[in-house]
């Protein structure tokens, strides 16, 4: 079948990056992420880039934007199809790899996501809302809220309101994508040893700077409050720079937290499966490039 996209997907954790630069580096490919919080600049270690083992190997969708831009689905499918024609003009494969299953059920399934404008009647009507109030009317628009960060922050609620409200629904096979043939493969770990990898890269950020990082975001004028949508570690550690945890604390309860993440990951993958979307689920670590790869050559010879 002619593939013309390379999916690696799976959860934190799990060696995507390192798995997907081998396959690259065999099939003649480039590197596109998938990651909703890697397109910040100077969030390097607590979104896990691992630039440096991209080595040669060409990578898009990284360093897009600075922090406190608010990056959707819509901009993200947008500049993927972008990077996609880009690779495909040199012949050369893309590779997808994340785990922000939102942003990749987006592509491989073509949603129709028009850009919606500010509206600044509904905007006038929700200003006097309690934030109670907003989160109980964005979840009566949307009651599989995938994003519980937007139920956090005030100008977020608002905006996910205005795209809840202006939004068409969800389309697929929209004929922006419609030229994309993907192969999906999917990294998973036993349980406990996936546990164990989240626990010892935690360990391995915390040492390598982590807290540093935040409080470098804090000092360039980041507020608090758009840290917390920044995911677990930006939250976390902000707590603990406010005082509000101590050290072990930050540690056990974002360790915890990140499990608990891994786990929802999962569930959107599963999701994926059963709305039709085949998935080869690979095992991780020393053998994992190699099941690729023959997976991928026997697909394409068929």
């Amino acid at each position: 079948m002619g593939f013309n996209l390379l999916v690696i997907l799976g959860p934190t954790a799990s060696g995507k990056t390192k798995i997907a630069v081998e396959i690259a580096k065999a099939l003649d490919g480039e590197i596109i992420s998938a990651d909703s919080r890697q397109v910040y600049r100077g969030m390097d270690i607590g979104t896990g880039k691992d630039l440096g083992e991209y080595g040669n190997i060409p990578y898009h969708l990284i360093d897009l934007v600075d922090p406190g831009y608010e990056f959707n689905v819509f901009e993200y499918q947008k500049r993927f199809l972008q990077a996609f024609r880009e690779i495909g003009g040199r012949s050369r494969l893309p590779i997808m790899v994340g785990g922000t299953g939102m942003y990749i059920e987006a592509v491989i399934k073509g949603y129709h996501l028009p850009e919606i404008p500010q509206d600044p009647a509904l905007r006038q009507k929700l200003a006097v809302l309690s934030m109670e109030e907003l989160a109980a009317r964005l979840l009566r628009l949307n009651p599989r809220l995938h994003n519980s960060t937007d139920l956090l922050n005030r100008a977020r609620l608002i905006r996910a309101i205005e795209i809840a409200e202006g939004q068409i629904p969800k389309l697929p096979t929209d004929p922006a994508v419609s030229d994309l043939h993907p192969i999906i493969f999917g990294i998973r770990w036993p349980r406990t040893i996936l546990r164990q990898r989240i626990t010892e890269r935690l360990r391995m950020r915390l040492d390598e700077g982590l807290i540093q990082e935040v409080r470098k975001l804090l000092q360039k004028g980041i507020p608090y409050q758009t840290l917390d949508f920044y995911g677990l570690e930006y939250r976390f550690v902000a707590s603990y720079l406010r005082g509000e945890l101590n050290r072990n604390d930050l540690f056990q309860k974002l360790n915890s937290a990140i499990h608990q993440f891994a786990k929802r990951q999962e569930t959107w993958f599963g999701r994926m499966e059963r709305q039709g979307i085949r998935i080869h689920w690979v095992e991780g670590g020393a053998e994992a490039v190699g099941s690729i790869l023959k997976v991928f050559r026997k697909e394409v010879s068929q």
